[in-house]
C-alpha cells in the first residue's frame, strides 16, 4: 500500500485563526502543519519592529501558538515548518527554546533557514550591475533616496526547509520562503525527490498553493458559501500525499466547511497569472494539466500534473516607503442621505483648500458604502438607502497635509448637513504608506543556508 504523508495548513495569513493550527494538530492524524504568515507587506511591517527592538522582526502569533501546542507536537511527533520567522528567525528560535525550557521539553531540534534577506546587500547588488528593476516600471531600486527601501527578500524554494528536515528538525522556521515550500519541502525530505524531477516538484507547488490561504479550499470565501456547512467551525485543510504526486485534498473529520472540486478548483486560480507557468523558484508548473476527481465526501484527488524547469531568477519581494495616507468613515443618515454624504465630502476638500492643502485627485478616496461603490454596476434598484456610510482618505508625502485631512472629519457632526453620526475613534491618525516593490534576482547571488540547533534540557 502507498506511504501517505498528511500535510495541514492552519495559517493563511498573519492574523489567521488562532485556533485552526492547534485544532489540526488535535482533531486528526496530520504528519506536518505548516503556517504561513508573510504576506508581501508584513516584511515591512517586521521591520519597523526589528528597528526599534534588535529581538523583534518575527510573527510573535506563532509563539503563542507553541505556548498551547509544543507538548502535543513533541507527545505526537508532528512537525511544523512556517516562515514565522521573518526578519530574525534566529530570534525567533532563541524565542521558541525559552519557551520550551518553560514548559519542561528535555530535547527539541529546529531548524533555520536564512539567506533570503538581500537588503544589506543591495548597495553592492547595484555596484556589481544588478538593479532590482521594479517589474512593471523599470525604475532601479538603486535610484531611491536612502532610507525609502524598507526591506528586500528573496522568495527562497523548498530545497533549504527539506534539509532542515532532513537534518533532524522538528520545528522549521524560515523567513521569505514562497507558499507552497511549506508543503513542497516536507514532500522533498519524505519521499526523495530529485531536483530535475519537474512534475513531481510541480505536484508538490501545486499541493502547497491549494492549501496555502488556509480554509480557502475548505469552504472559506467560497462563491457558493450558502452551500457550506457549519462555516464557523471550518476545518482547515489536510494533504495525504503519495510519492507518486497525486494528493488528496480533504480536513478532518466532524470538522465544518466543504472540500468539493468547486472548492479546490476556486483556491486553484486564486493569484493566479497564466495558468501555464506558476513560476516559483523550485520549478514552473502547468495549470492547465491539473486533473480534479471528486473521491468521497469531502475528499478531492489531484493528479495529472505537469512541471518544467526553474528560471534563472529569485524573485525578490522588495518594500519602498511611499508617504503618508489616513482614512476616516462617519454615517450619514435620514432623507437624502446620498446627496449629503457627497456634500460632506465635498465640505472637507473644500475646507482643506481654504486652508492650503491640497492633495491630486489620485491622491483622495471617497466611497459612499451602500450605494454599490464595493461592486459597481449592482447597486441597489430600490428605494434610496436611509443612511451610508462615507468613507474619505487621503494620501501623501507631506505628513502635515495628511494630518490637517484628519481634522476636518469630525466637524461635520455640527457643521455639516444634517443626520451625520457615528464618527467615533478619534481623528484618523497618518499611515505609512508602504509600497510592493517586486523584482528580480540572478540565483547565484543568492545563497540560502540552513543552521539546526538542538536544545537539550536536563
Amino acid at each position: 500500500m502507498a506511504r501517505t504523508v498528511r500535510i495541514g495548513n492552519g495559517q493563511g495569513f498573519w492574523g489567521d485563526s488562532p485556533d485552526a493550527a492547534y485544532e489540526l494538530l488535535t482533531r486528526g492524524p496530520v504528519d506536518y502543519i505548516g503556517m504561513d504568515y508573510l504576506a508581501e507587506v508584513t516584511l515591512s511591517i517586521m521591520m519597523r519592529q526589528k528597528l526599534k527592538d534588535p529581538s523583534k522582526g518575527y510573527a510573535t502569533d506563532f509563539i503563542a501558538f507553541l505556548e498551547r501546542a509544543l507538548p502535543e507536537l513533541v507527545a505526537r511527533n508532528v512537525k511544523v515548518v512556517t516562515n514565522a520567522g521573518g526578519l530574525n528567525p534566529r530570534a525567533c528560535r532563541e524565542e521558541v527554546f525559552r519557551l520550551a525550557r518553560r514548559l519542561g521539553i528535555r530535547e527539541l531540534k529546529v531548524g533555520v533557514v536564512e539567506g533570503d534577506d538581500i537588503l544589506p546587500r543591495v548597495g553592492e547588488l547595484c555596484k556589481k550591475g544588478v538593479h532590482l528593476r521594479h517589474m512593471e516600471t523599470g525604475q532601479c531600486v538603486c535610484s531611491l533616496p536612502e532610507g525609502q527601501l524598507l526591506s528586500a527578500n528573496a522568495y527562497l524554494g523548498a530545497w533549504p526547509v527539506a534539509r532542515a528536515l532532513q537534518q533532524g528538525a522538528q520545528i522549521v522556521l524560515a523567513g521569505r520562503i514562497t507558499d507552497t515550500a511549506l508543503v513542497l519541502g516536507p514532500l522533498l525530505a519524505e519521499f526523495g525527490w530529485g531536483p530535475e524531477d519537474w512534475d513531481l516538484l510541480a505536484a508538490g507547488t501545486v499541493a502547497g498553493h491549494i492549501v496555502e490561504c488556509g480554509a480557502q479550499c475548505t469552504g472559506g470565501n467560497f462563491t457558493r458559501w450558502w452551500e457550506v456547512p457549519d462555516l464557523w467551525d471550518v476545518g482547515y485543510p489536510v494533504l495525504e500525499c503519495f510519492e507518486d504526486g497525486s494528493f488528496v485534498v480533504t480536513k478532518h473529520p466532524g470538522t465544518g466547511g466543504l472540500v468539493s472540486v468547486d472548492t479546490v478548483a476556486e483556491q486553484l486560480v486564486y493569484e493566479m497569472g497564466d495558468p501555464r507557468s506558476y513560476i516559483t523558484p523550485d520549478c514552473i508548473a502547468d495549470f492547465t494539466t491539473i486533473q480534479l476527481a471528486q473521491e468521497g465526501e469531502n475528499r478531492v484527488r489531484v493528479s495529472g500534473i505537469k512541471g518544467r524547469p526553474k528560471t534563472a531568477f529569485y524573485k525578490v519581494s522588495a518594500s519602498v516607503f511611499a508617504g503618508w495616507k489616513a482614512t476616516g468613515q462617519l454615517v450619514v443618515s435620514g432623507p437624502r442621505a446620498v446627496e449629503k454624504a457627497k456634500l460632506a465630502a465635498e465640505i472637507v476638500w473644500k475646507r482643506l483648500e481654504k486652508a492650503g492643502v491640497r492633495f491630486a485627485p489620485e491622491e483622495k478616496l471617497v466611497e459612499l458604502l451602500g450605494t454599490g461603490v464595493c461592486h459597481p454596476g449592482l447597486a441597489a434598484t430600490s428605494p434610496e438607502p436611509p443612511e451610508v456610510v462615507l468613507r474619505l482618505g487621503v494620501k501623501s508625502q507631506d505628513r502635515k497635509a495628511v494630518e490637517r485631512f484628519g481634522m476636518e472629519l469630525a466637524p461635520l457632526v455640527t457643521s455639516g448637513p444634517p443626520g451625520v453620526t457615528g464618527f467615533a475613534g478619534g481623528r484618523p491618525k497618518p499611515q505609512e504608506v508602504v509600497a510592493f516593490w517586486p523584482a528580480l534576482v540572478p540565483r547565484e547571488e543568492v545563497e540560502p543556508f540552513v543552521q539546526v540547533t538542538v536544545e537539550v534540557s536536563s
